[in-house]
């Protein structure tokens, strides 16, 4: 590839990843608001993550169209593929986050309707996890970072510790009073969408290793940590 090539193929893989970034930073702000819309009791603020949706999708389907057409005009090889295509995958999970997001601030809009069926403190922190995950993930991906991305990998333990624990105590709750079921069920669920989240940010730091070491470690326990997946 010429020197005048090569610096065109740059200048677009730089652009690329300053998109996923930007599309990252929406989908992090979506979660926060969404667990501070529930503490805050906040369903105007809620309803704005839901429709925030809209601009994650529509990122998602612009950086996909980009990312096909850098392939397309460039024709890529080895690591400049690899990275290409990766970005593709990490787009996907943080689309999912979005919708993952949205369906957090759907059940806080059910849920403010009610009195609290107890004080949020697992929630928020499980919130606050996955959050800085996500950032974390992308963050190695632009440090090149592999060993922090093995460091947001390990950390999906602790969400679903989380997830657990949250769950142990929503069924006391809701074994002990019969009127507390349906909050029990939409915290319950809630806390699932925390943990898939989690999920997906661990898929963004196993691609971010990828790209780096260009070895694929999902499903190799060894790297990622018991119970991580």
């Amino acid at each position: 590839m010429s020197p005048h090539l090569r610096h065109r193929l740059d200048d677009d893989l730089r652009a690329l990843s300053d998109d996923l970034l930007a599309m990252g930073a929406v989908a992090r702000k979506m979660i926060h608001d969404a667990l501070d819309a529930l503490v805050r009791r906040d369903s105007d603020l809620a309803r704005a993550v839901i429709a925030r949706d809209k601009e994650v999708d529509r990122l998602d389907t612009d950086l996909d169209a980009k990312a096909v057409e850098m392939i397309l005009r460039h024709q890529p090889m080895g690591s400049d593929l690899r990275y290409i295509i990766g970005v593709i995958e990490m787009v996907t999970d943080l689309e999912r986050i979005g919708d993952e997001a949205k369906n957090i601030a759907e059940r806080v809009v059910v849920l403010n309707e009610e009195a609290p069926l107890k004080p949020y403190i697992d929630l928020p922190s499980m919130a606050a996890t996955v959050e800085r995950m996500v950032g974390a993930a992308l963050d190695c991906l632009v440090r090149r970072d592999a060993d922090g991305a093995l460091a947001v990998i390990r950390e999906d333990d602790a969400v679903d510790a989380l997830q657990d624990q949250v769950q142990r105590e929503l069924l006391t709750y809701m074994l002990d009073d019969k009127g507390a079921i349906t909050r029990g069920l939409h915290l319950t669920f809630l806390a699932a969408h925390l943990e898939r989240i989690g999920d997906h940010a661990t898929n963004i730091a196993e691609t971010t290793y990828f790209l780096v070491k260009g070895q694929n470690i999902r499903h190799t326990d060894g790297l990622r940590g018991k119970g991580s997946g």
